[in-house]
């Protein structure tokens, strides 16, 4: 695996002495939104350079470099908590999931590295995909912060499949002292406008570890004499500020974002508009109707968004957007998750073609008896602002790169909604969730 390299950068320089929060696989910044957002901040150690981008965009602190080969004594002895979501690409069913063939492979790392012993190089050789062993990194840290008596907690997400890691990893850090706790959590139930399920582990060492309270169910539940009442799901029209019979609005397939390239999944599910979104112009489909405004591109995107990144003047209405109700289709594949906008969205994954996610029309129930059935207007594909707010990220959130690169970091990302309600109670803070209001 070679020798340890050290991050490069300003950001390695501004580490201080005191107690620190970090952050491994620290992404575009679930986790760091979540602790700003809670009046906290963390360190990341982040490999992509994409992800990094978009990680100093938002003044998150970060070191670019590979958690497996940084080394781990500068963090002992000033690391009050530790956080990890290594790579799910191993273990994720929008992949090959090898991680499910390598976990012995796994499971032996993270015996080894608890003993410390570091059997990495040998143990690697073996595996079918090279990232199976990133699951087990976060042992190599625990490892050597346990000799300082440290962290005071640990948060850890992942896909589904990996809880059974998770419960070795509970078990290693019970004979340490901690309390821990391992479990899956549905995203929904905590506000967040997806129903995305992921193994949490959550340990401490002065606190007993436990799931957070739910905030929402799939039916409300009034308040009791046994505890607070749930709110419904959140929708994605609540999250987007649509409503339901709102038509997303199309943006131009003509290249790549920020960091340029091409735009990823090229589908032409957009030929018929011809005009760009920022001139303010639109040229109607082949069934003679255009785009509605959205609440989202009006009233936040005035508040929020840059100027030239919003519509100069707004498309006309017709009557003929009331005939459709829109819904989200997770992938292009035969068994796609479908969800109307009065839903919250199924777990978004991106990164590969067959993982494109499109608004796709129905007709609307309650139009008239009767009524001459309009032609089906074609699907459009979510923007990387929109799949960035049914994870919880701010509107205006700084994503970095290509679309093909943003939308890997959102698939990837932890939804700093459920972040905050994992971490608000080892952090001692209140946390308001009208603080992830995204939409006005």
């Amino acid at each position: 695996m070679g020798l340890p390299q050290r991050g490069t950068g300003a950001d390695a320089g501004r580490l201080r002495a005191g107690l620190l929060i970090l952050d491994l696989f620290a992404g575009p910044g679930g986790w760091s939104h979540a602790l700003t957002v809670l009046g906290m901040g963390d360190v990341g150690l982040e490999w992509d350079e994409w992800a990094c981008k978009t990680r100093a965009a938002a003044g998150q602190l970060t070191i670019q470099t590979d958690v497996a080969l940084y080394p781990t004594w500068p963090w002992v002895g000033r690391t009050r908590g530790l956080i990890a979501s290594p790579p799910c690409q191993a273990w994720s069913m929008a992949g090959k999931r090898l991680g499910l063939v390598d976990q012995p492979l796994v499971h032996q790392a993270v015996d080894d590295l608890a003993a410390g012993r570091d059997t990495r190089e040998q143990l690697l050789s073996s595996c079918q995909d090279k990232r199976s062993l990133l699951a087990a990194e976060p042992m190599r840290y625990l490892h050597a912060l346990h000799t300082a008596g440290e962290p005071e907690w640990v948060a850890m997400e992942e896909v589904p499949d990996v809880l059974p890691l998770w419960k070795h990893y509970t078990a290693v850090l019970r004979r340490w002292g901690f309390s821990a706790w391992t479990g899956i959590l549905n995203a929904a139930d905590y506000g967040v406008p997806q129903t995305r399920r992921r193994a949490i582990l959550i340990a401490s060492r002065f606190r007993t570890a436990g799931p957070p309270a739910p905030t929402h169910a799939r039916v409300p539940e009034p308040e009791s004499l046994f505890g607070p009442g749930r709110a419904r799901w959140t929708s994605m029209a609540d999250a987007l500020g649509w409503g339901a019979t709102d038509r997303p609005v199309p943006t131009v397939c003509a290249g790549g974002g920020p960091g340029g390239g091409p735009e990823p999944f090229p589908s032409g599910s957009r030929k018929a508009l011809s005009n760009a979104r920022d001139r303010g112009t639109w040229t109607p489909r082949p069934d003679g109707t255009a785009p509605q405004p959205r609440r989202e591109e009006t009233a936040w995107a005035t508040r929020r968004a840059p100027r030239d990144h919003r519509p100069a003047k707004a498309p006309p209405f017709t009557a003929e957007a009331h005939r459709w109700v829109w819904s989200l289709r997770s992938n292009n594949q035969a068994n796609a998750t479908v969800r109307p906008l009065s839903e919250p969205a199924g777990t978004l994954f991106f990164g590969h073609r067959a993982n494109e996610c499109t608004w796709v029309a129905e007709p609307d129930a309650a139009r008239p008896e009767g009524a001459e059935s309009p032609s089906v207007p074609e699907p459009i594909r979510i923007t990387a602002r929109e799949a960035g707010v049914l994870q919880t990220f701010p509107a205006n959130y700084p994503w970095a790169g290509n679309k093909g690169q943003q939308f890997s970091q959102i698939g990837n990302a932890v939804p700093p909604l459920l972040a905050a309600h994992l971490l608000a109670p080892h952090l001692r803070v209140p946390l308001n969730p009208d603080d992830f209001t995204l939409a006005a």
